[in-house]
C-alpha cells in the first residue's frame, strides 16, 4: 500500500519531541536499526522504498506489518538523516513500570545531564555491548527517542532500558541500600588501581560540566580514567561516550 500525504506529514512531525510525547511514538531509521528493533517494539508503520523491499524482504520477520511504500523523495521528506537508507519504522513508546534499585551484582549506568544525542546513543550501544541492561538518566538528559539518539544506538536501544528520574534521589536510595555508586571524575582514583565490585552504578556527567555537585555527593567512590603518560600534554578530558566504554570494559574485565 502506498503511504498517504497525511501519514508522511505525521511521521515527519515525530522529529519534534513534543509531537513524540503527544503521539506516544518514535521513529527508527536504516536497515540495521529497523531490523534490530522490529521484534522488540509494537509497530505502527513500516515504510520502505520498493527497491529496499526487493533487496530485503526476506529479512523481515513475521512480526513486521504490511509495509507502506514510499518513493526515495518521499522518504527524504520524512527522514532525519542526510542520506536515508530506504526504510523506517514507527514504534509505540513503551510504557514501563516504576524503576527499581539495581539487583545484587547488577551493573548499571547513570547519566547526569548528558545532552548530546550522539553521546547518549553511543552510551546505549556501549551498554548493550557490555551486557548492561539498565541506564538511569537525569530529567535534563537528552530525549531517548530523539532520532539522532535512536540512530546512534545502531539497534542497541532494543536491549537496554533507559529510565528518566530524579537522579540524585535515586542514587541516595541506592547508596543507602548498600549498592556501590562510582562517579567518574578528573580528580578521582585511578580506575585501573581501584577495587571494583561486579555490580553497582557507574555515574557519567555532562559533556562540559561533568558530574553535578548534587549527584557527586551521592558517589561513594570517585574514579578517573588516567591519561598516558600521566604528566603528558593531552586533551582536557575524554568524550563521555568514550569514558563510558572504558569504564564498562574495566568493570567487566574484573569478572572475566
Amino acid at each position: 500500500m502506498k503511504i498517504s500525504a497525511a501519514q508522511r506529514k505525521w511521521i515527519a512531525a515525530l522529529r519534534n519531541a513534543r509531537h513524540r510525547r503527544e503521539a506516544g511514538a518514535f521513529v527508527a531509521e536504516g536497515t540495521r536499526c529497523v531490523l534490530e528493533t522490529l521484534p522488540r517494539y509494537d509497530v505502527r508503520f513500516l515504510v520502505a522504498t520498493p527497491k529496499w523491499l526487493d533487496d530485503n524482504a526476506a529479512l523481515l520477520s513475521h512480526c513486521a506489518p504490511e509495509p507502506l511504500t514510499a518513493s526515495a523523495e518521499e522518504m527524504r521528506s520524512m527522514s532525519s538523516l542526510q542520506t536515508p537508507q530506504g526504510v523506517l519504522a514507527v514504534y509505540d513508546i513503551p510504557r514501563l513500570p516504576a524503576p527499581t534499585l539495581p539487583q545484587p551484582g547488577e551493573l548499571c549506568l547513570a547519566l547526569d545531564t548528558v545532552q548530546d544525542p550522539g553521546n547518549l546513543g553511543t552510551i546505549i550501544r556501549v551498554a548493550s555491548w557490555f551486557g548492561i541492561r539498565r541506564v538511569f538518566a537525569s530529567q535534563s538528559t537528552v530525549d531517548l527517542y530523539n532520532p539522532k539518539v535512536v540512530q546512534a544506538t545502531m539497534g542497541g536501544l532494543a536491549g537496554v532500558e533507559v529510565r528518566y528520574l530524579d537522579l540524585s534521589a535515586f542514587l541516595r536510595d541506592a547508596a543507602d541500600a548498600g549498592i556501590p555508586v562510582y562517579g567518574t571524575f578528573l580528580d578521582g582514583r585511578d580506575i585501573y588501581r581501584s577495587e571494583l565490585t561486579p555490580g553497582g552504578v557507574i555515574v557519567l556527567g555532562n559533556e562540559g560540566n561533568g558530574v553535578s555537585p548534587e549527584v557527586a555527593a551521592c558517589c561513594g567512590e570517585r574514579l578517573k580514567i588516567p591519561s598516558f603518560p600521566p604528566d603528558g600534554d593531552v586533551v582536557e578530558s575524554l568524550n563521555v561516550g568514550t569514558a563510558a566504554a572504558i569504564a564498562a570494559a574495566e568493570f567487566r574485565r574484573r569478572i572475566i
